[in-house]
């Protein structure tokens, strides 16, 4: 069913989603086919009061949701299955913006993260500290394989757990490659044997920007942005092998079933390259019996890289089916106007950044202000969506001009902000008159507020990812994890937005919070708008595919610190059950 073909009837189950009440059913059936689950609880996402106690499947679709005596009567044939009664159903979680590649590279590594992180198997701790980083260092190179094969670390952050350069790193070993690969993942920091191994040169920094020297002329060891992706080929042999990919994916993907995804969505696809990633997807993902929902999201500098003047062709052809695709493409196109908020090469304006790594610097362009139309131009013509990556408060003013412009030339599609790192309260306002939407990474606030206060500066400090701003002024919020550069937990995403507290366990600008309706929504429905997908999931309403999360209590009878520990049986998806 298309996304515009049962809007009368989610319409019409919204208008009597209040508890008790029987929602208006798609059909009237008496096959044999059809199954009721009871629940304790079902929350339907149609409005704040909307509740249920048992909905009606067939074929993987909602028929009807009300009390568990209506449904039996309208389906007397049904079966009915009461394996929730003493659970809570909701709508399928939904994470809106995830990276597949990128996650099998990092969760493949040996860890050294910052702060607390999520794994398959548990939490790692962290590491907060130089010292701490140094010494996990030390004792993942020393427990490698001794064979000369590089030692790659992911999870390094400068701000909490100081310089790095291939010094330290050489102080580690002069013998074996060391790669550490920075949060964010845009840098790369090598000791002295992998900048060899990597073929990084003092002569390609004078071509290629991200090669970092120091003031006589040395290269530092880091290698950032547009230059880590040239280096990455050169490391395909020992980062992009089968074996890596396949064992990172899954743990990653370990990880989304555990925590009651239901939907999952690729924001760049293409980037490591369409034989890679298409390769990886179908060895660990099965289209015809999945664990969860996967869309891709094609990212306009591979698309064009790759296929040049037949870029937009491509795209439709993707979309459309005529070309192989492993996974299912929206009609959706990412792009970017600046580069990270983890490694401080977001754009900022004047004075820029105050301390840390990018003192004195004002951030990234990836796509310069006045070639942001004209790049998105040709394919909102030909009816693409907007996906844009935009994180510092320059970049929203170029990103919000270039919407303006895109809709006083007639644009009337979604144009979904990204990350959304920082808005200050103009621009929340803009954003909402603009009809924009947010799909906000979930964890800024959580992980990086307090380290990030001082580069920032006390006024922009306070523009860190004000979901609160950004809904009142009436633009749609959704959260994503960005996984793997935070868990995909969206529970634990929408708690901390409740309580806006930070890791050191301290509520960060709280009147930025979201209400726990609203935290709920951004993790469902909203999560849905944003992929163009309300009108096929993201509540539990009549014809809408039968996916739900199921879980032990009503998120929205907890505090939002207490969201996280709710405890996730697994999915029904399609209608069919999925224990975790």
């Amino acid at each position: 069913m298309t996304r515009y073909a049962v809007s009368f009837v989610a319409t019409l189950a919204l208008l009597c989603g209040c508890s008790g009440a029987p929602s208006e059913p798609v059909k009237s059936t008496n096959s044999d086919n059809v199954t009721i689950f009871s629940a304790e609880e079902i929350v339907l996402m149609t409005s704040p009061d909307g509740r249920s106690e048992a909905v009606a499947v067939s074929d993987g679709m909602i028929l009807l949701t009300g009390s568990l005596e209506d449904l039996k009567e309208e389906y007397p044939k049904a079966n009915v299955d009461d394996a929730f009664a003493d659970k809570v159903l909701v709508p399928g979680l939904i994470d809106p913006h995830t990276h597949i590649a990128l996650g099998a590279l990092l969760y493949a590594q040996p860890l050294a993260p910052p702060w607390p992180f999520a794994t398959a198997e548990g939490v790692i701790e962290g590491y907060p500290n130089r010292d701490a980083f140094l010494n996990r260092l030390e004792q993942i190179v020393s427990e490698s394989p001794d064979d000369g094969s590089p030692v790659v670390i992911y999870g390094y952050h400068n701000l909490v757990q100081g310089k790095l350069d291939r010094n330290d790193l050489d102080a580690i070993s002069t013998e074996r490659p060391i790669v550490v690969w920075h949060y964010s993942a845009h840098d790369f920091y090598f000791n002295s044997v992998g900048l060899e191994r990597a073929g990084v040169t003092v002569e390609m920094a004078k071509d290629i920007h991200g090669i970092e020297v120091d003031t006589d002329g040395n290269l530092t060891g880091r290698v950032y942005e547009h230059a880590a992706l040239v280096v990455l080929p050169r490391m395909a042999d020992f980062l992009l092998t089968p074996e890596v990919i396949d064992r990172g994916l899954s743990t990653y993907f370990d990880i989304v079933r555990q925590n009651g995804i239901t939907t999952k969505a690729e924001l760049g696809y293409g980037i490591f390259g369409y034989e890679f990633e298409d390769a990886a997807i179908k060895r660990n993902w099965n289209s015809d019996n999945p664990d969860f929902r996967l869309y891709l999201i094609p990212e306009v500098r591979a698309l064009k890289r790759t296929f040049q003047d037949q870029a937009l062709q491509v795209a439709q052809d993707f979309v459309s089916g005529k070309r192989a695709v492993p996974a299912p493409v929206l009609p959706r196109l990412k792009y970017f106007t600046d580069a990270a908020f983890y490694s401080q090469t977001m754009r900022l304006t004047a004075p820029g950044y105050l301390s840390g790594q990018s003192a004195g610097q004002d951030g990234l362009w990836v796509t310069e202000p006045e070639d942001i139309v004209p790049l998105i131009s040709p394919f909102t013509d030909a009816g693409f969506d907007v996906h844009i990556h935009s994180n510092g408060d320059a970049a929203q003013t170029a990103t919000l001009d270039a919407l303006e412009e895109l809709r006083k030339n007639g644009f009337a599609g979604d144009f979904v902000i990204e990350h959304g790192g920082l808005f200050s309260p103009v621009q929340a306002s803009r954003a909402g008159r603009l009809d924009a939407m947010t799909s906000v990474a979930s964890h800024y606030v959580f992980y990086m507020s307090n380290d990030y206060a001082e580069p920032l500066g006390p006024a922009r400090a306070q523009w860190i990812t004000p979901v609160g701003g950004l809904s009142k002024a009436g633009a749609v919020v959704a959260l994503h994890s960005d996984a793997p550069l935070a868990p995909p937990q969206p529970l634990r995403a929408a708690g901390a937005h409740i309580t806006r507290q930070t890791r050191e366990g301290v509520p960060y600008m709280s009147d930025q919070a979201l209400a726990p309706y609203d935290a709920l929504e951004a993790i469902t429905l909203d999560a849905a708008r944003v992929l163009g997908l309300e009108d096929e999931i993201g509540s539990i309403e009549p014809g809408k595919k039968a996916d739900f999360t199921v879980l032990e209590t009503n998120p929205l009878d907890l505090d939002g610190e207490d969201w996280s520990a709710i405890e996730v049986w697994g999915v029904v998806l399609d209608g069919q059950k999925r224990p975790s």
